[in-house]
């Protein structure tokens, strides 16, 4: 049997392994400034990493560059990490950390001109950036703890998100050292990302210019480039030129490495068909590669980085470390929304999955469309325009789109429209939709975008999938004769009674449309032809299993307060009326230990209905813990009533049982592994094992190794993670957890939100107590604020954060005082108010709607970068809390 080194040189052997001029014989040219530091990563979970910061030198340019390794002495494989555009080395040191403790050295750098590298932006060219990989990997072959597979030929791969994962593309088709790569939501042609079908992609193209710090930190003929088709509005053949030579397709047929390609659903910067591209054509050349749709994308939406991190790290176990047995997870998966979260509003997610890739025209279902030959207007300066995608304010149109609503404007006279007739059946739409229509222009070019609706039965909502447009440019040749469009790619269930409404616009604000005016002549040549993916399997809407261990404590809490000497009372009888209530407060308090007059708790009184999940807030000295402590018959209230399932609670109370816990951790035996003790405590229920679910429990935990060593060699950290392991024993009703974040780092927090939010879904309840209102803002459907005792105020997140009347818009450019008095006398606009720093205005409504308003802004030619509203969970709290001075 071969070794895993020799499994995992088969793919090595694809290619010749030639050094070339970048190999070993370049190292010299590497120079090492300083002797770098060394840093213990703190971390709760053993072994420590040590991060290794460096300046290096290459071709007389910094690279700035961490260096993580954890563990023992022996050989490892490499990882190398690139970060997005506009950003640096450091939005990668999480994932970075996690792979040393995985068992990999990993080295990560800022690319030319970003964070501390020197050097300008070159937009990965292959003497440059692509060089600057090489010379990192001549660096990792140096390295005594790198595994090599030959003399200068250190076992690698390469990732990283956006501009990172397409020098990761660049780097495997320049460099054969590099092993295996996990490119995410990156470009294959970046002529074909930021010029599709020859449109100026001009609103993403200025802020990929603006975040690389203005057009003077790129190289002079970038520079140019960007200036003269800005000014143009049309992409010429040199710009398409040199950009297509700086993008993973010039070397596509070098590319042999196995790829996991990771793209986002919800991004008009690098749609799914780039991935698609990327996918078809390293397949060709006979290496692996899955695909893997998320939920977001440049546009916003639930990046699941955890799930994405972890894929990719079994990706690297399999093809660097050489594990066959490693989990690489299917051929292609699309994350698909399930519905609505009835905790948050937002939409479920679960996976698609399939053995093949199906590519973007899978199973093609034709729609009879219906519409006579229509005329469009281009309107001169192509003012005003439609709207679809809108970067930084975008993310959450995109976000609304998946849950039936979302906003798109097309102005009347510059679209045309053809309907399809009422669906009989539910369809799914997985790929880019194709139609063939005939188009002439009274005169040059003919520049449309097309977009596929998805309409209501009653026709007053139309939804547009992800807010994603595809641009065409017909010229004089193609036109009069029927032409076959492809649209933008989706992954959208369409619900029978609905239809299909297909639109081509003139003008679009993402992009450039011709300065002149011009009318087109649009006419339907055929169906619309939804492809279906035919082949995919949809994973059950069911809780996931690792939210079916949470947590029950209340008979260990049982039956040590029946072993106290208290006097019990007589216990009031079950109220019927409750019996489906998981909790209702009456009129409760409790007064401080030797004090008549003093009050943790007064008159409190509040109610939770099934699958709430319910913020505690309040500032310290609340009462936030008395409650809780009382809900759960650790203590006796002196006044009031607390009735779960309408059942009165006691110290002891058999209803109990039902409630799960975890308040101000939990006590351990230390002599005792982690495990031992949820073994002990488990058994000390009387509950058969099978009910316990350690195992998942310990998964969400992610203890890892530690749970074989005795707890008093915990951290802190490591005890509040074993503390909620503990607490995720069982499946209660009621979950009350308080201050669970505490010791947690932010991937563990948004996982413990995650696992909240998920478990009331399955109409259980959650109540949480937290300081993090960030949190609780994202965790919770409603809230009770207390302050000195007392109910301050209970009700939906919503209704207390506001009712979203009051706007903050937010400009590229300074915002004059005559733009907003223009604003405020809008129809509809109650004010309009400019912020300090001139870049804002506060807009309050009086009868207008968000989409009106920002409409209104695009035709003034407001220069946008977001739209949201001003008053949050913070400033609600701190009114509330402070008597509605804040």
């Amino acid at each position: 049997m071969d070794s895993p080194d020799a499994r995992t040189s088969r793919w090595r052997r694809l290619l010749p392994r030639t050094r070339g001029r970048w190999a070993v014989a370049g190292a010299a040219l590497l120079v090492l400034a300083g002797a770098g530091t060394w840093t213990a990563v703190a971390d709760d979970s053993a072994p420590t990493v040590h991060r290794q910061d460096r300046m290096m030198r290459v071709d007389g340019v910094s690279l700035d560059t961490s260096y993580f390794t954890a563990g023992g002495s022996g050989r490892r494989p490499a990882v190398l990490i690139g970060h997005g555009f506009g950003g640096s080395k450091a939005e990668t040191r999480a994932q970075a950390e996690q792979l040393a403790r995985d068992g990999y050295a990993v080295l990560t750098w800022s690319a030319r001109g970003f964070g501390k590298s020197g050097g300008k932006i070159s937009l990965n060219a292959p003497d440059r950036e692509v060089k600057d990989v090489s010379r990192l990997i001549d660096w990792l072959a140096g390295r005594p703890e790198v595994r090599l597979d030959a003399e200068g030929d250190p076992r690698v791969g390469i990732t990283g998100a956006s501009y990172g994962g397409a020098v990761s593309l660049l780097a495997a088709g320049y460099d054969h050292r590099v092993d295996a790569i996990a490119p995410q939501i990156t470009y294959w042609n970046l002529a074909d990302a930021l010029f599709p079908d020859g449109v100026f992609k001009k609103l993403w193209a200025g802020i990929f210019v603006n975040s690389g710090g203005g057009c003077g930190n790129f190289e002079k003929e970038l520079c140019d480039l960007y200036e003269r088709v800005a000014v143009s509005g049309k992409p010429d053949a040199a710009a398409r030129a040199l950009l297509t030579a700086r993008s993973p397709s010039a070397v596509a047929d070098r590319i042999k490495v196995p790829a996991l390609i990771v793209q986002g659903q919800t991004d008009s910067l690098f749609p799914l068909g780039q991935a698609d591209a990327m996918a078809k054509a390293i397949a060709a050349n006979g290496a692996p590669v899955s695909v893997d749709w998320t939920a977001g994308g440049h546009d916003g939406g639930d990046m699941e980085t955890g799930r994405v991190q972890k894929r990719i790290g079994s990706w690297f176990d399999r093809y660097l470390k050489g594990e066959e047995g490693a989990d690489t997870g299917p051929a292609f998966r699309v994350t698909r929304t399930g519905g609505i979260d009835s905790t948050d509003g937002a939409a479920l997610t679960r996976g698609a999955t399939g053995d093949t890739y199906p590519g973007l025209h899978s199973g093609g279902q034709p729609v009879e469309l219906s519409g006579d030959p229509q005329k469009v207007g281009n309107p001169a300066g192509g003012n005003p325009p439609g709207i679809s995608a809108v970067p930084g304010v975008g993310g959450s149109l995109a976000q609304l789109s998946t849950l039936g609503m979302g906003l798109a404007l097309d102005f009347p006279g510059q679209y045309a429209s053809f309907d399809s007739a009422p669906l009989t059946t539910a369809r799914r739409i997985t790929g880019a939709p194709t139609v063939r229509v005939t188009v002439e222009a009274d005169h040059g070019d003919a520049v449309l975008f097309g977009k596929v609706y998805d309409v209501s039965p009653d026709g007053k909502r139309q939804v547009l999938p992800a807010q994603l447009v595809a641009p065409y440019r017909i010229t004089p040749a193609q036109q009069g004769k029927p032409i076959e469009l492809t649209l933008p790619a989706v992954d959208h269930e369409l619900d029978a009674g609905h239809r299909l409404r297909l639109v081509l616009a003139a003008t679009d604000l993402g992009y450039a449309s011709p300065a002149e005016p011009a009318t087109y002549t649009v006419s339907l040549e055929g169906p619309l032809t939804l492809p279906t993916a035919p082949g995919l399997e949809t994973a059950s809407a069911a809780l996931p299993w690792w939210t079916w261990g949470l947590p029950a404590v209340a008979l260990v809490i049982a039956a040590a307060l029946l072993l106290t000497a208290r006097r019990r009372t007589v216990t009031p009888a079950p109220d019927p009326a409750l019996t489906d209530v998981p909790l209702q407060i009456t009129g409760l308090s409790k007064k401080y230990a030797k004090s008549a007059d003093r009050y943790a708790v007064r008159d409190l009184s509040f109610r939770v209905e099934k699958g709430q999940v319910l913020g505690l807030l309040g500032p310290n000295g609340a009462g936030k813990t008395t409650t809780l402590r009382m809900l759960m018959g650790l203590i006796t209230p002196d006044d009031g009533e607390i009735r779960v399932f309408g059942r009165a609670i006691r110290p002891g109370a058999p209803v109990l049982s039902r409630v799960g816990c975890f308040v101000e951790g939990a006590g351990f035996l230390p002599h005792l592994s982690g495990r031992a003790n949820l073994e002990l405590y488990w058994k000390a229920t009387g509950r058969p094992d099978e009910d316990a679910r350690i195992d998942e429990a310990l998964e969400i935990a992610g203890l890892g190794d530690a749970l074989a060593r005795a707890v008093r060699t915990y951290s802190q950290g490591m005890r509040q993670r074993l503390a909620i392991a503990q607490a995720m024993l069982g499946m209660p009703d009621l979950l009350i957890l308080d201050e669970p974040t505490n010791g947690l780092d932010p991937p563990q927090i948004r996982e413990m939100r995650d696992v909240m939010i998920r478990y009331a879904a399955g109409g259980r309840t959650v109540i949480v107590s937290s300081h993090l209102l960030s949190e609780v803002e994202q965790s919770c459907t409603h809230l009770v604020v207390m302050d000195r005792g007392r109910l301050v105020q209970a009700g939906p997140v919503a209704e207390i954060t506001g009712s979203g009347d009051m706007l903050l818009v937010t400009a590229a450019d300074p915002l004059t005082e005559p733009l907003a008095e223009k604003i405020a006398a809008l129809p509809g606009i109650g004010s309009a108010v400019r912020t300090d720093d001139g870049h804002g205005l506060l807009v309050r409504l009086d009868g207008a709607t968000s989409p009106q308003l920002i409409a209104e802004l695009v035709r003034l030619d407001v220069p946008l970068t977001g739209v949201g509203p001003h008053r949050r969970l913070e400033d609600a709290f701190l009114t509330l809390i402070s008597g509605g001075s804040a």
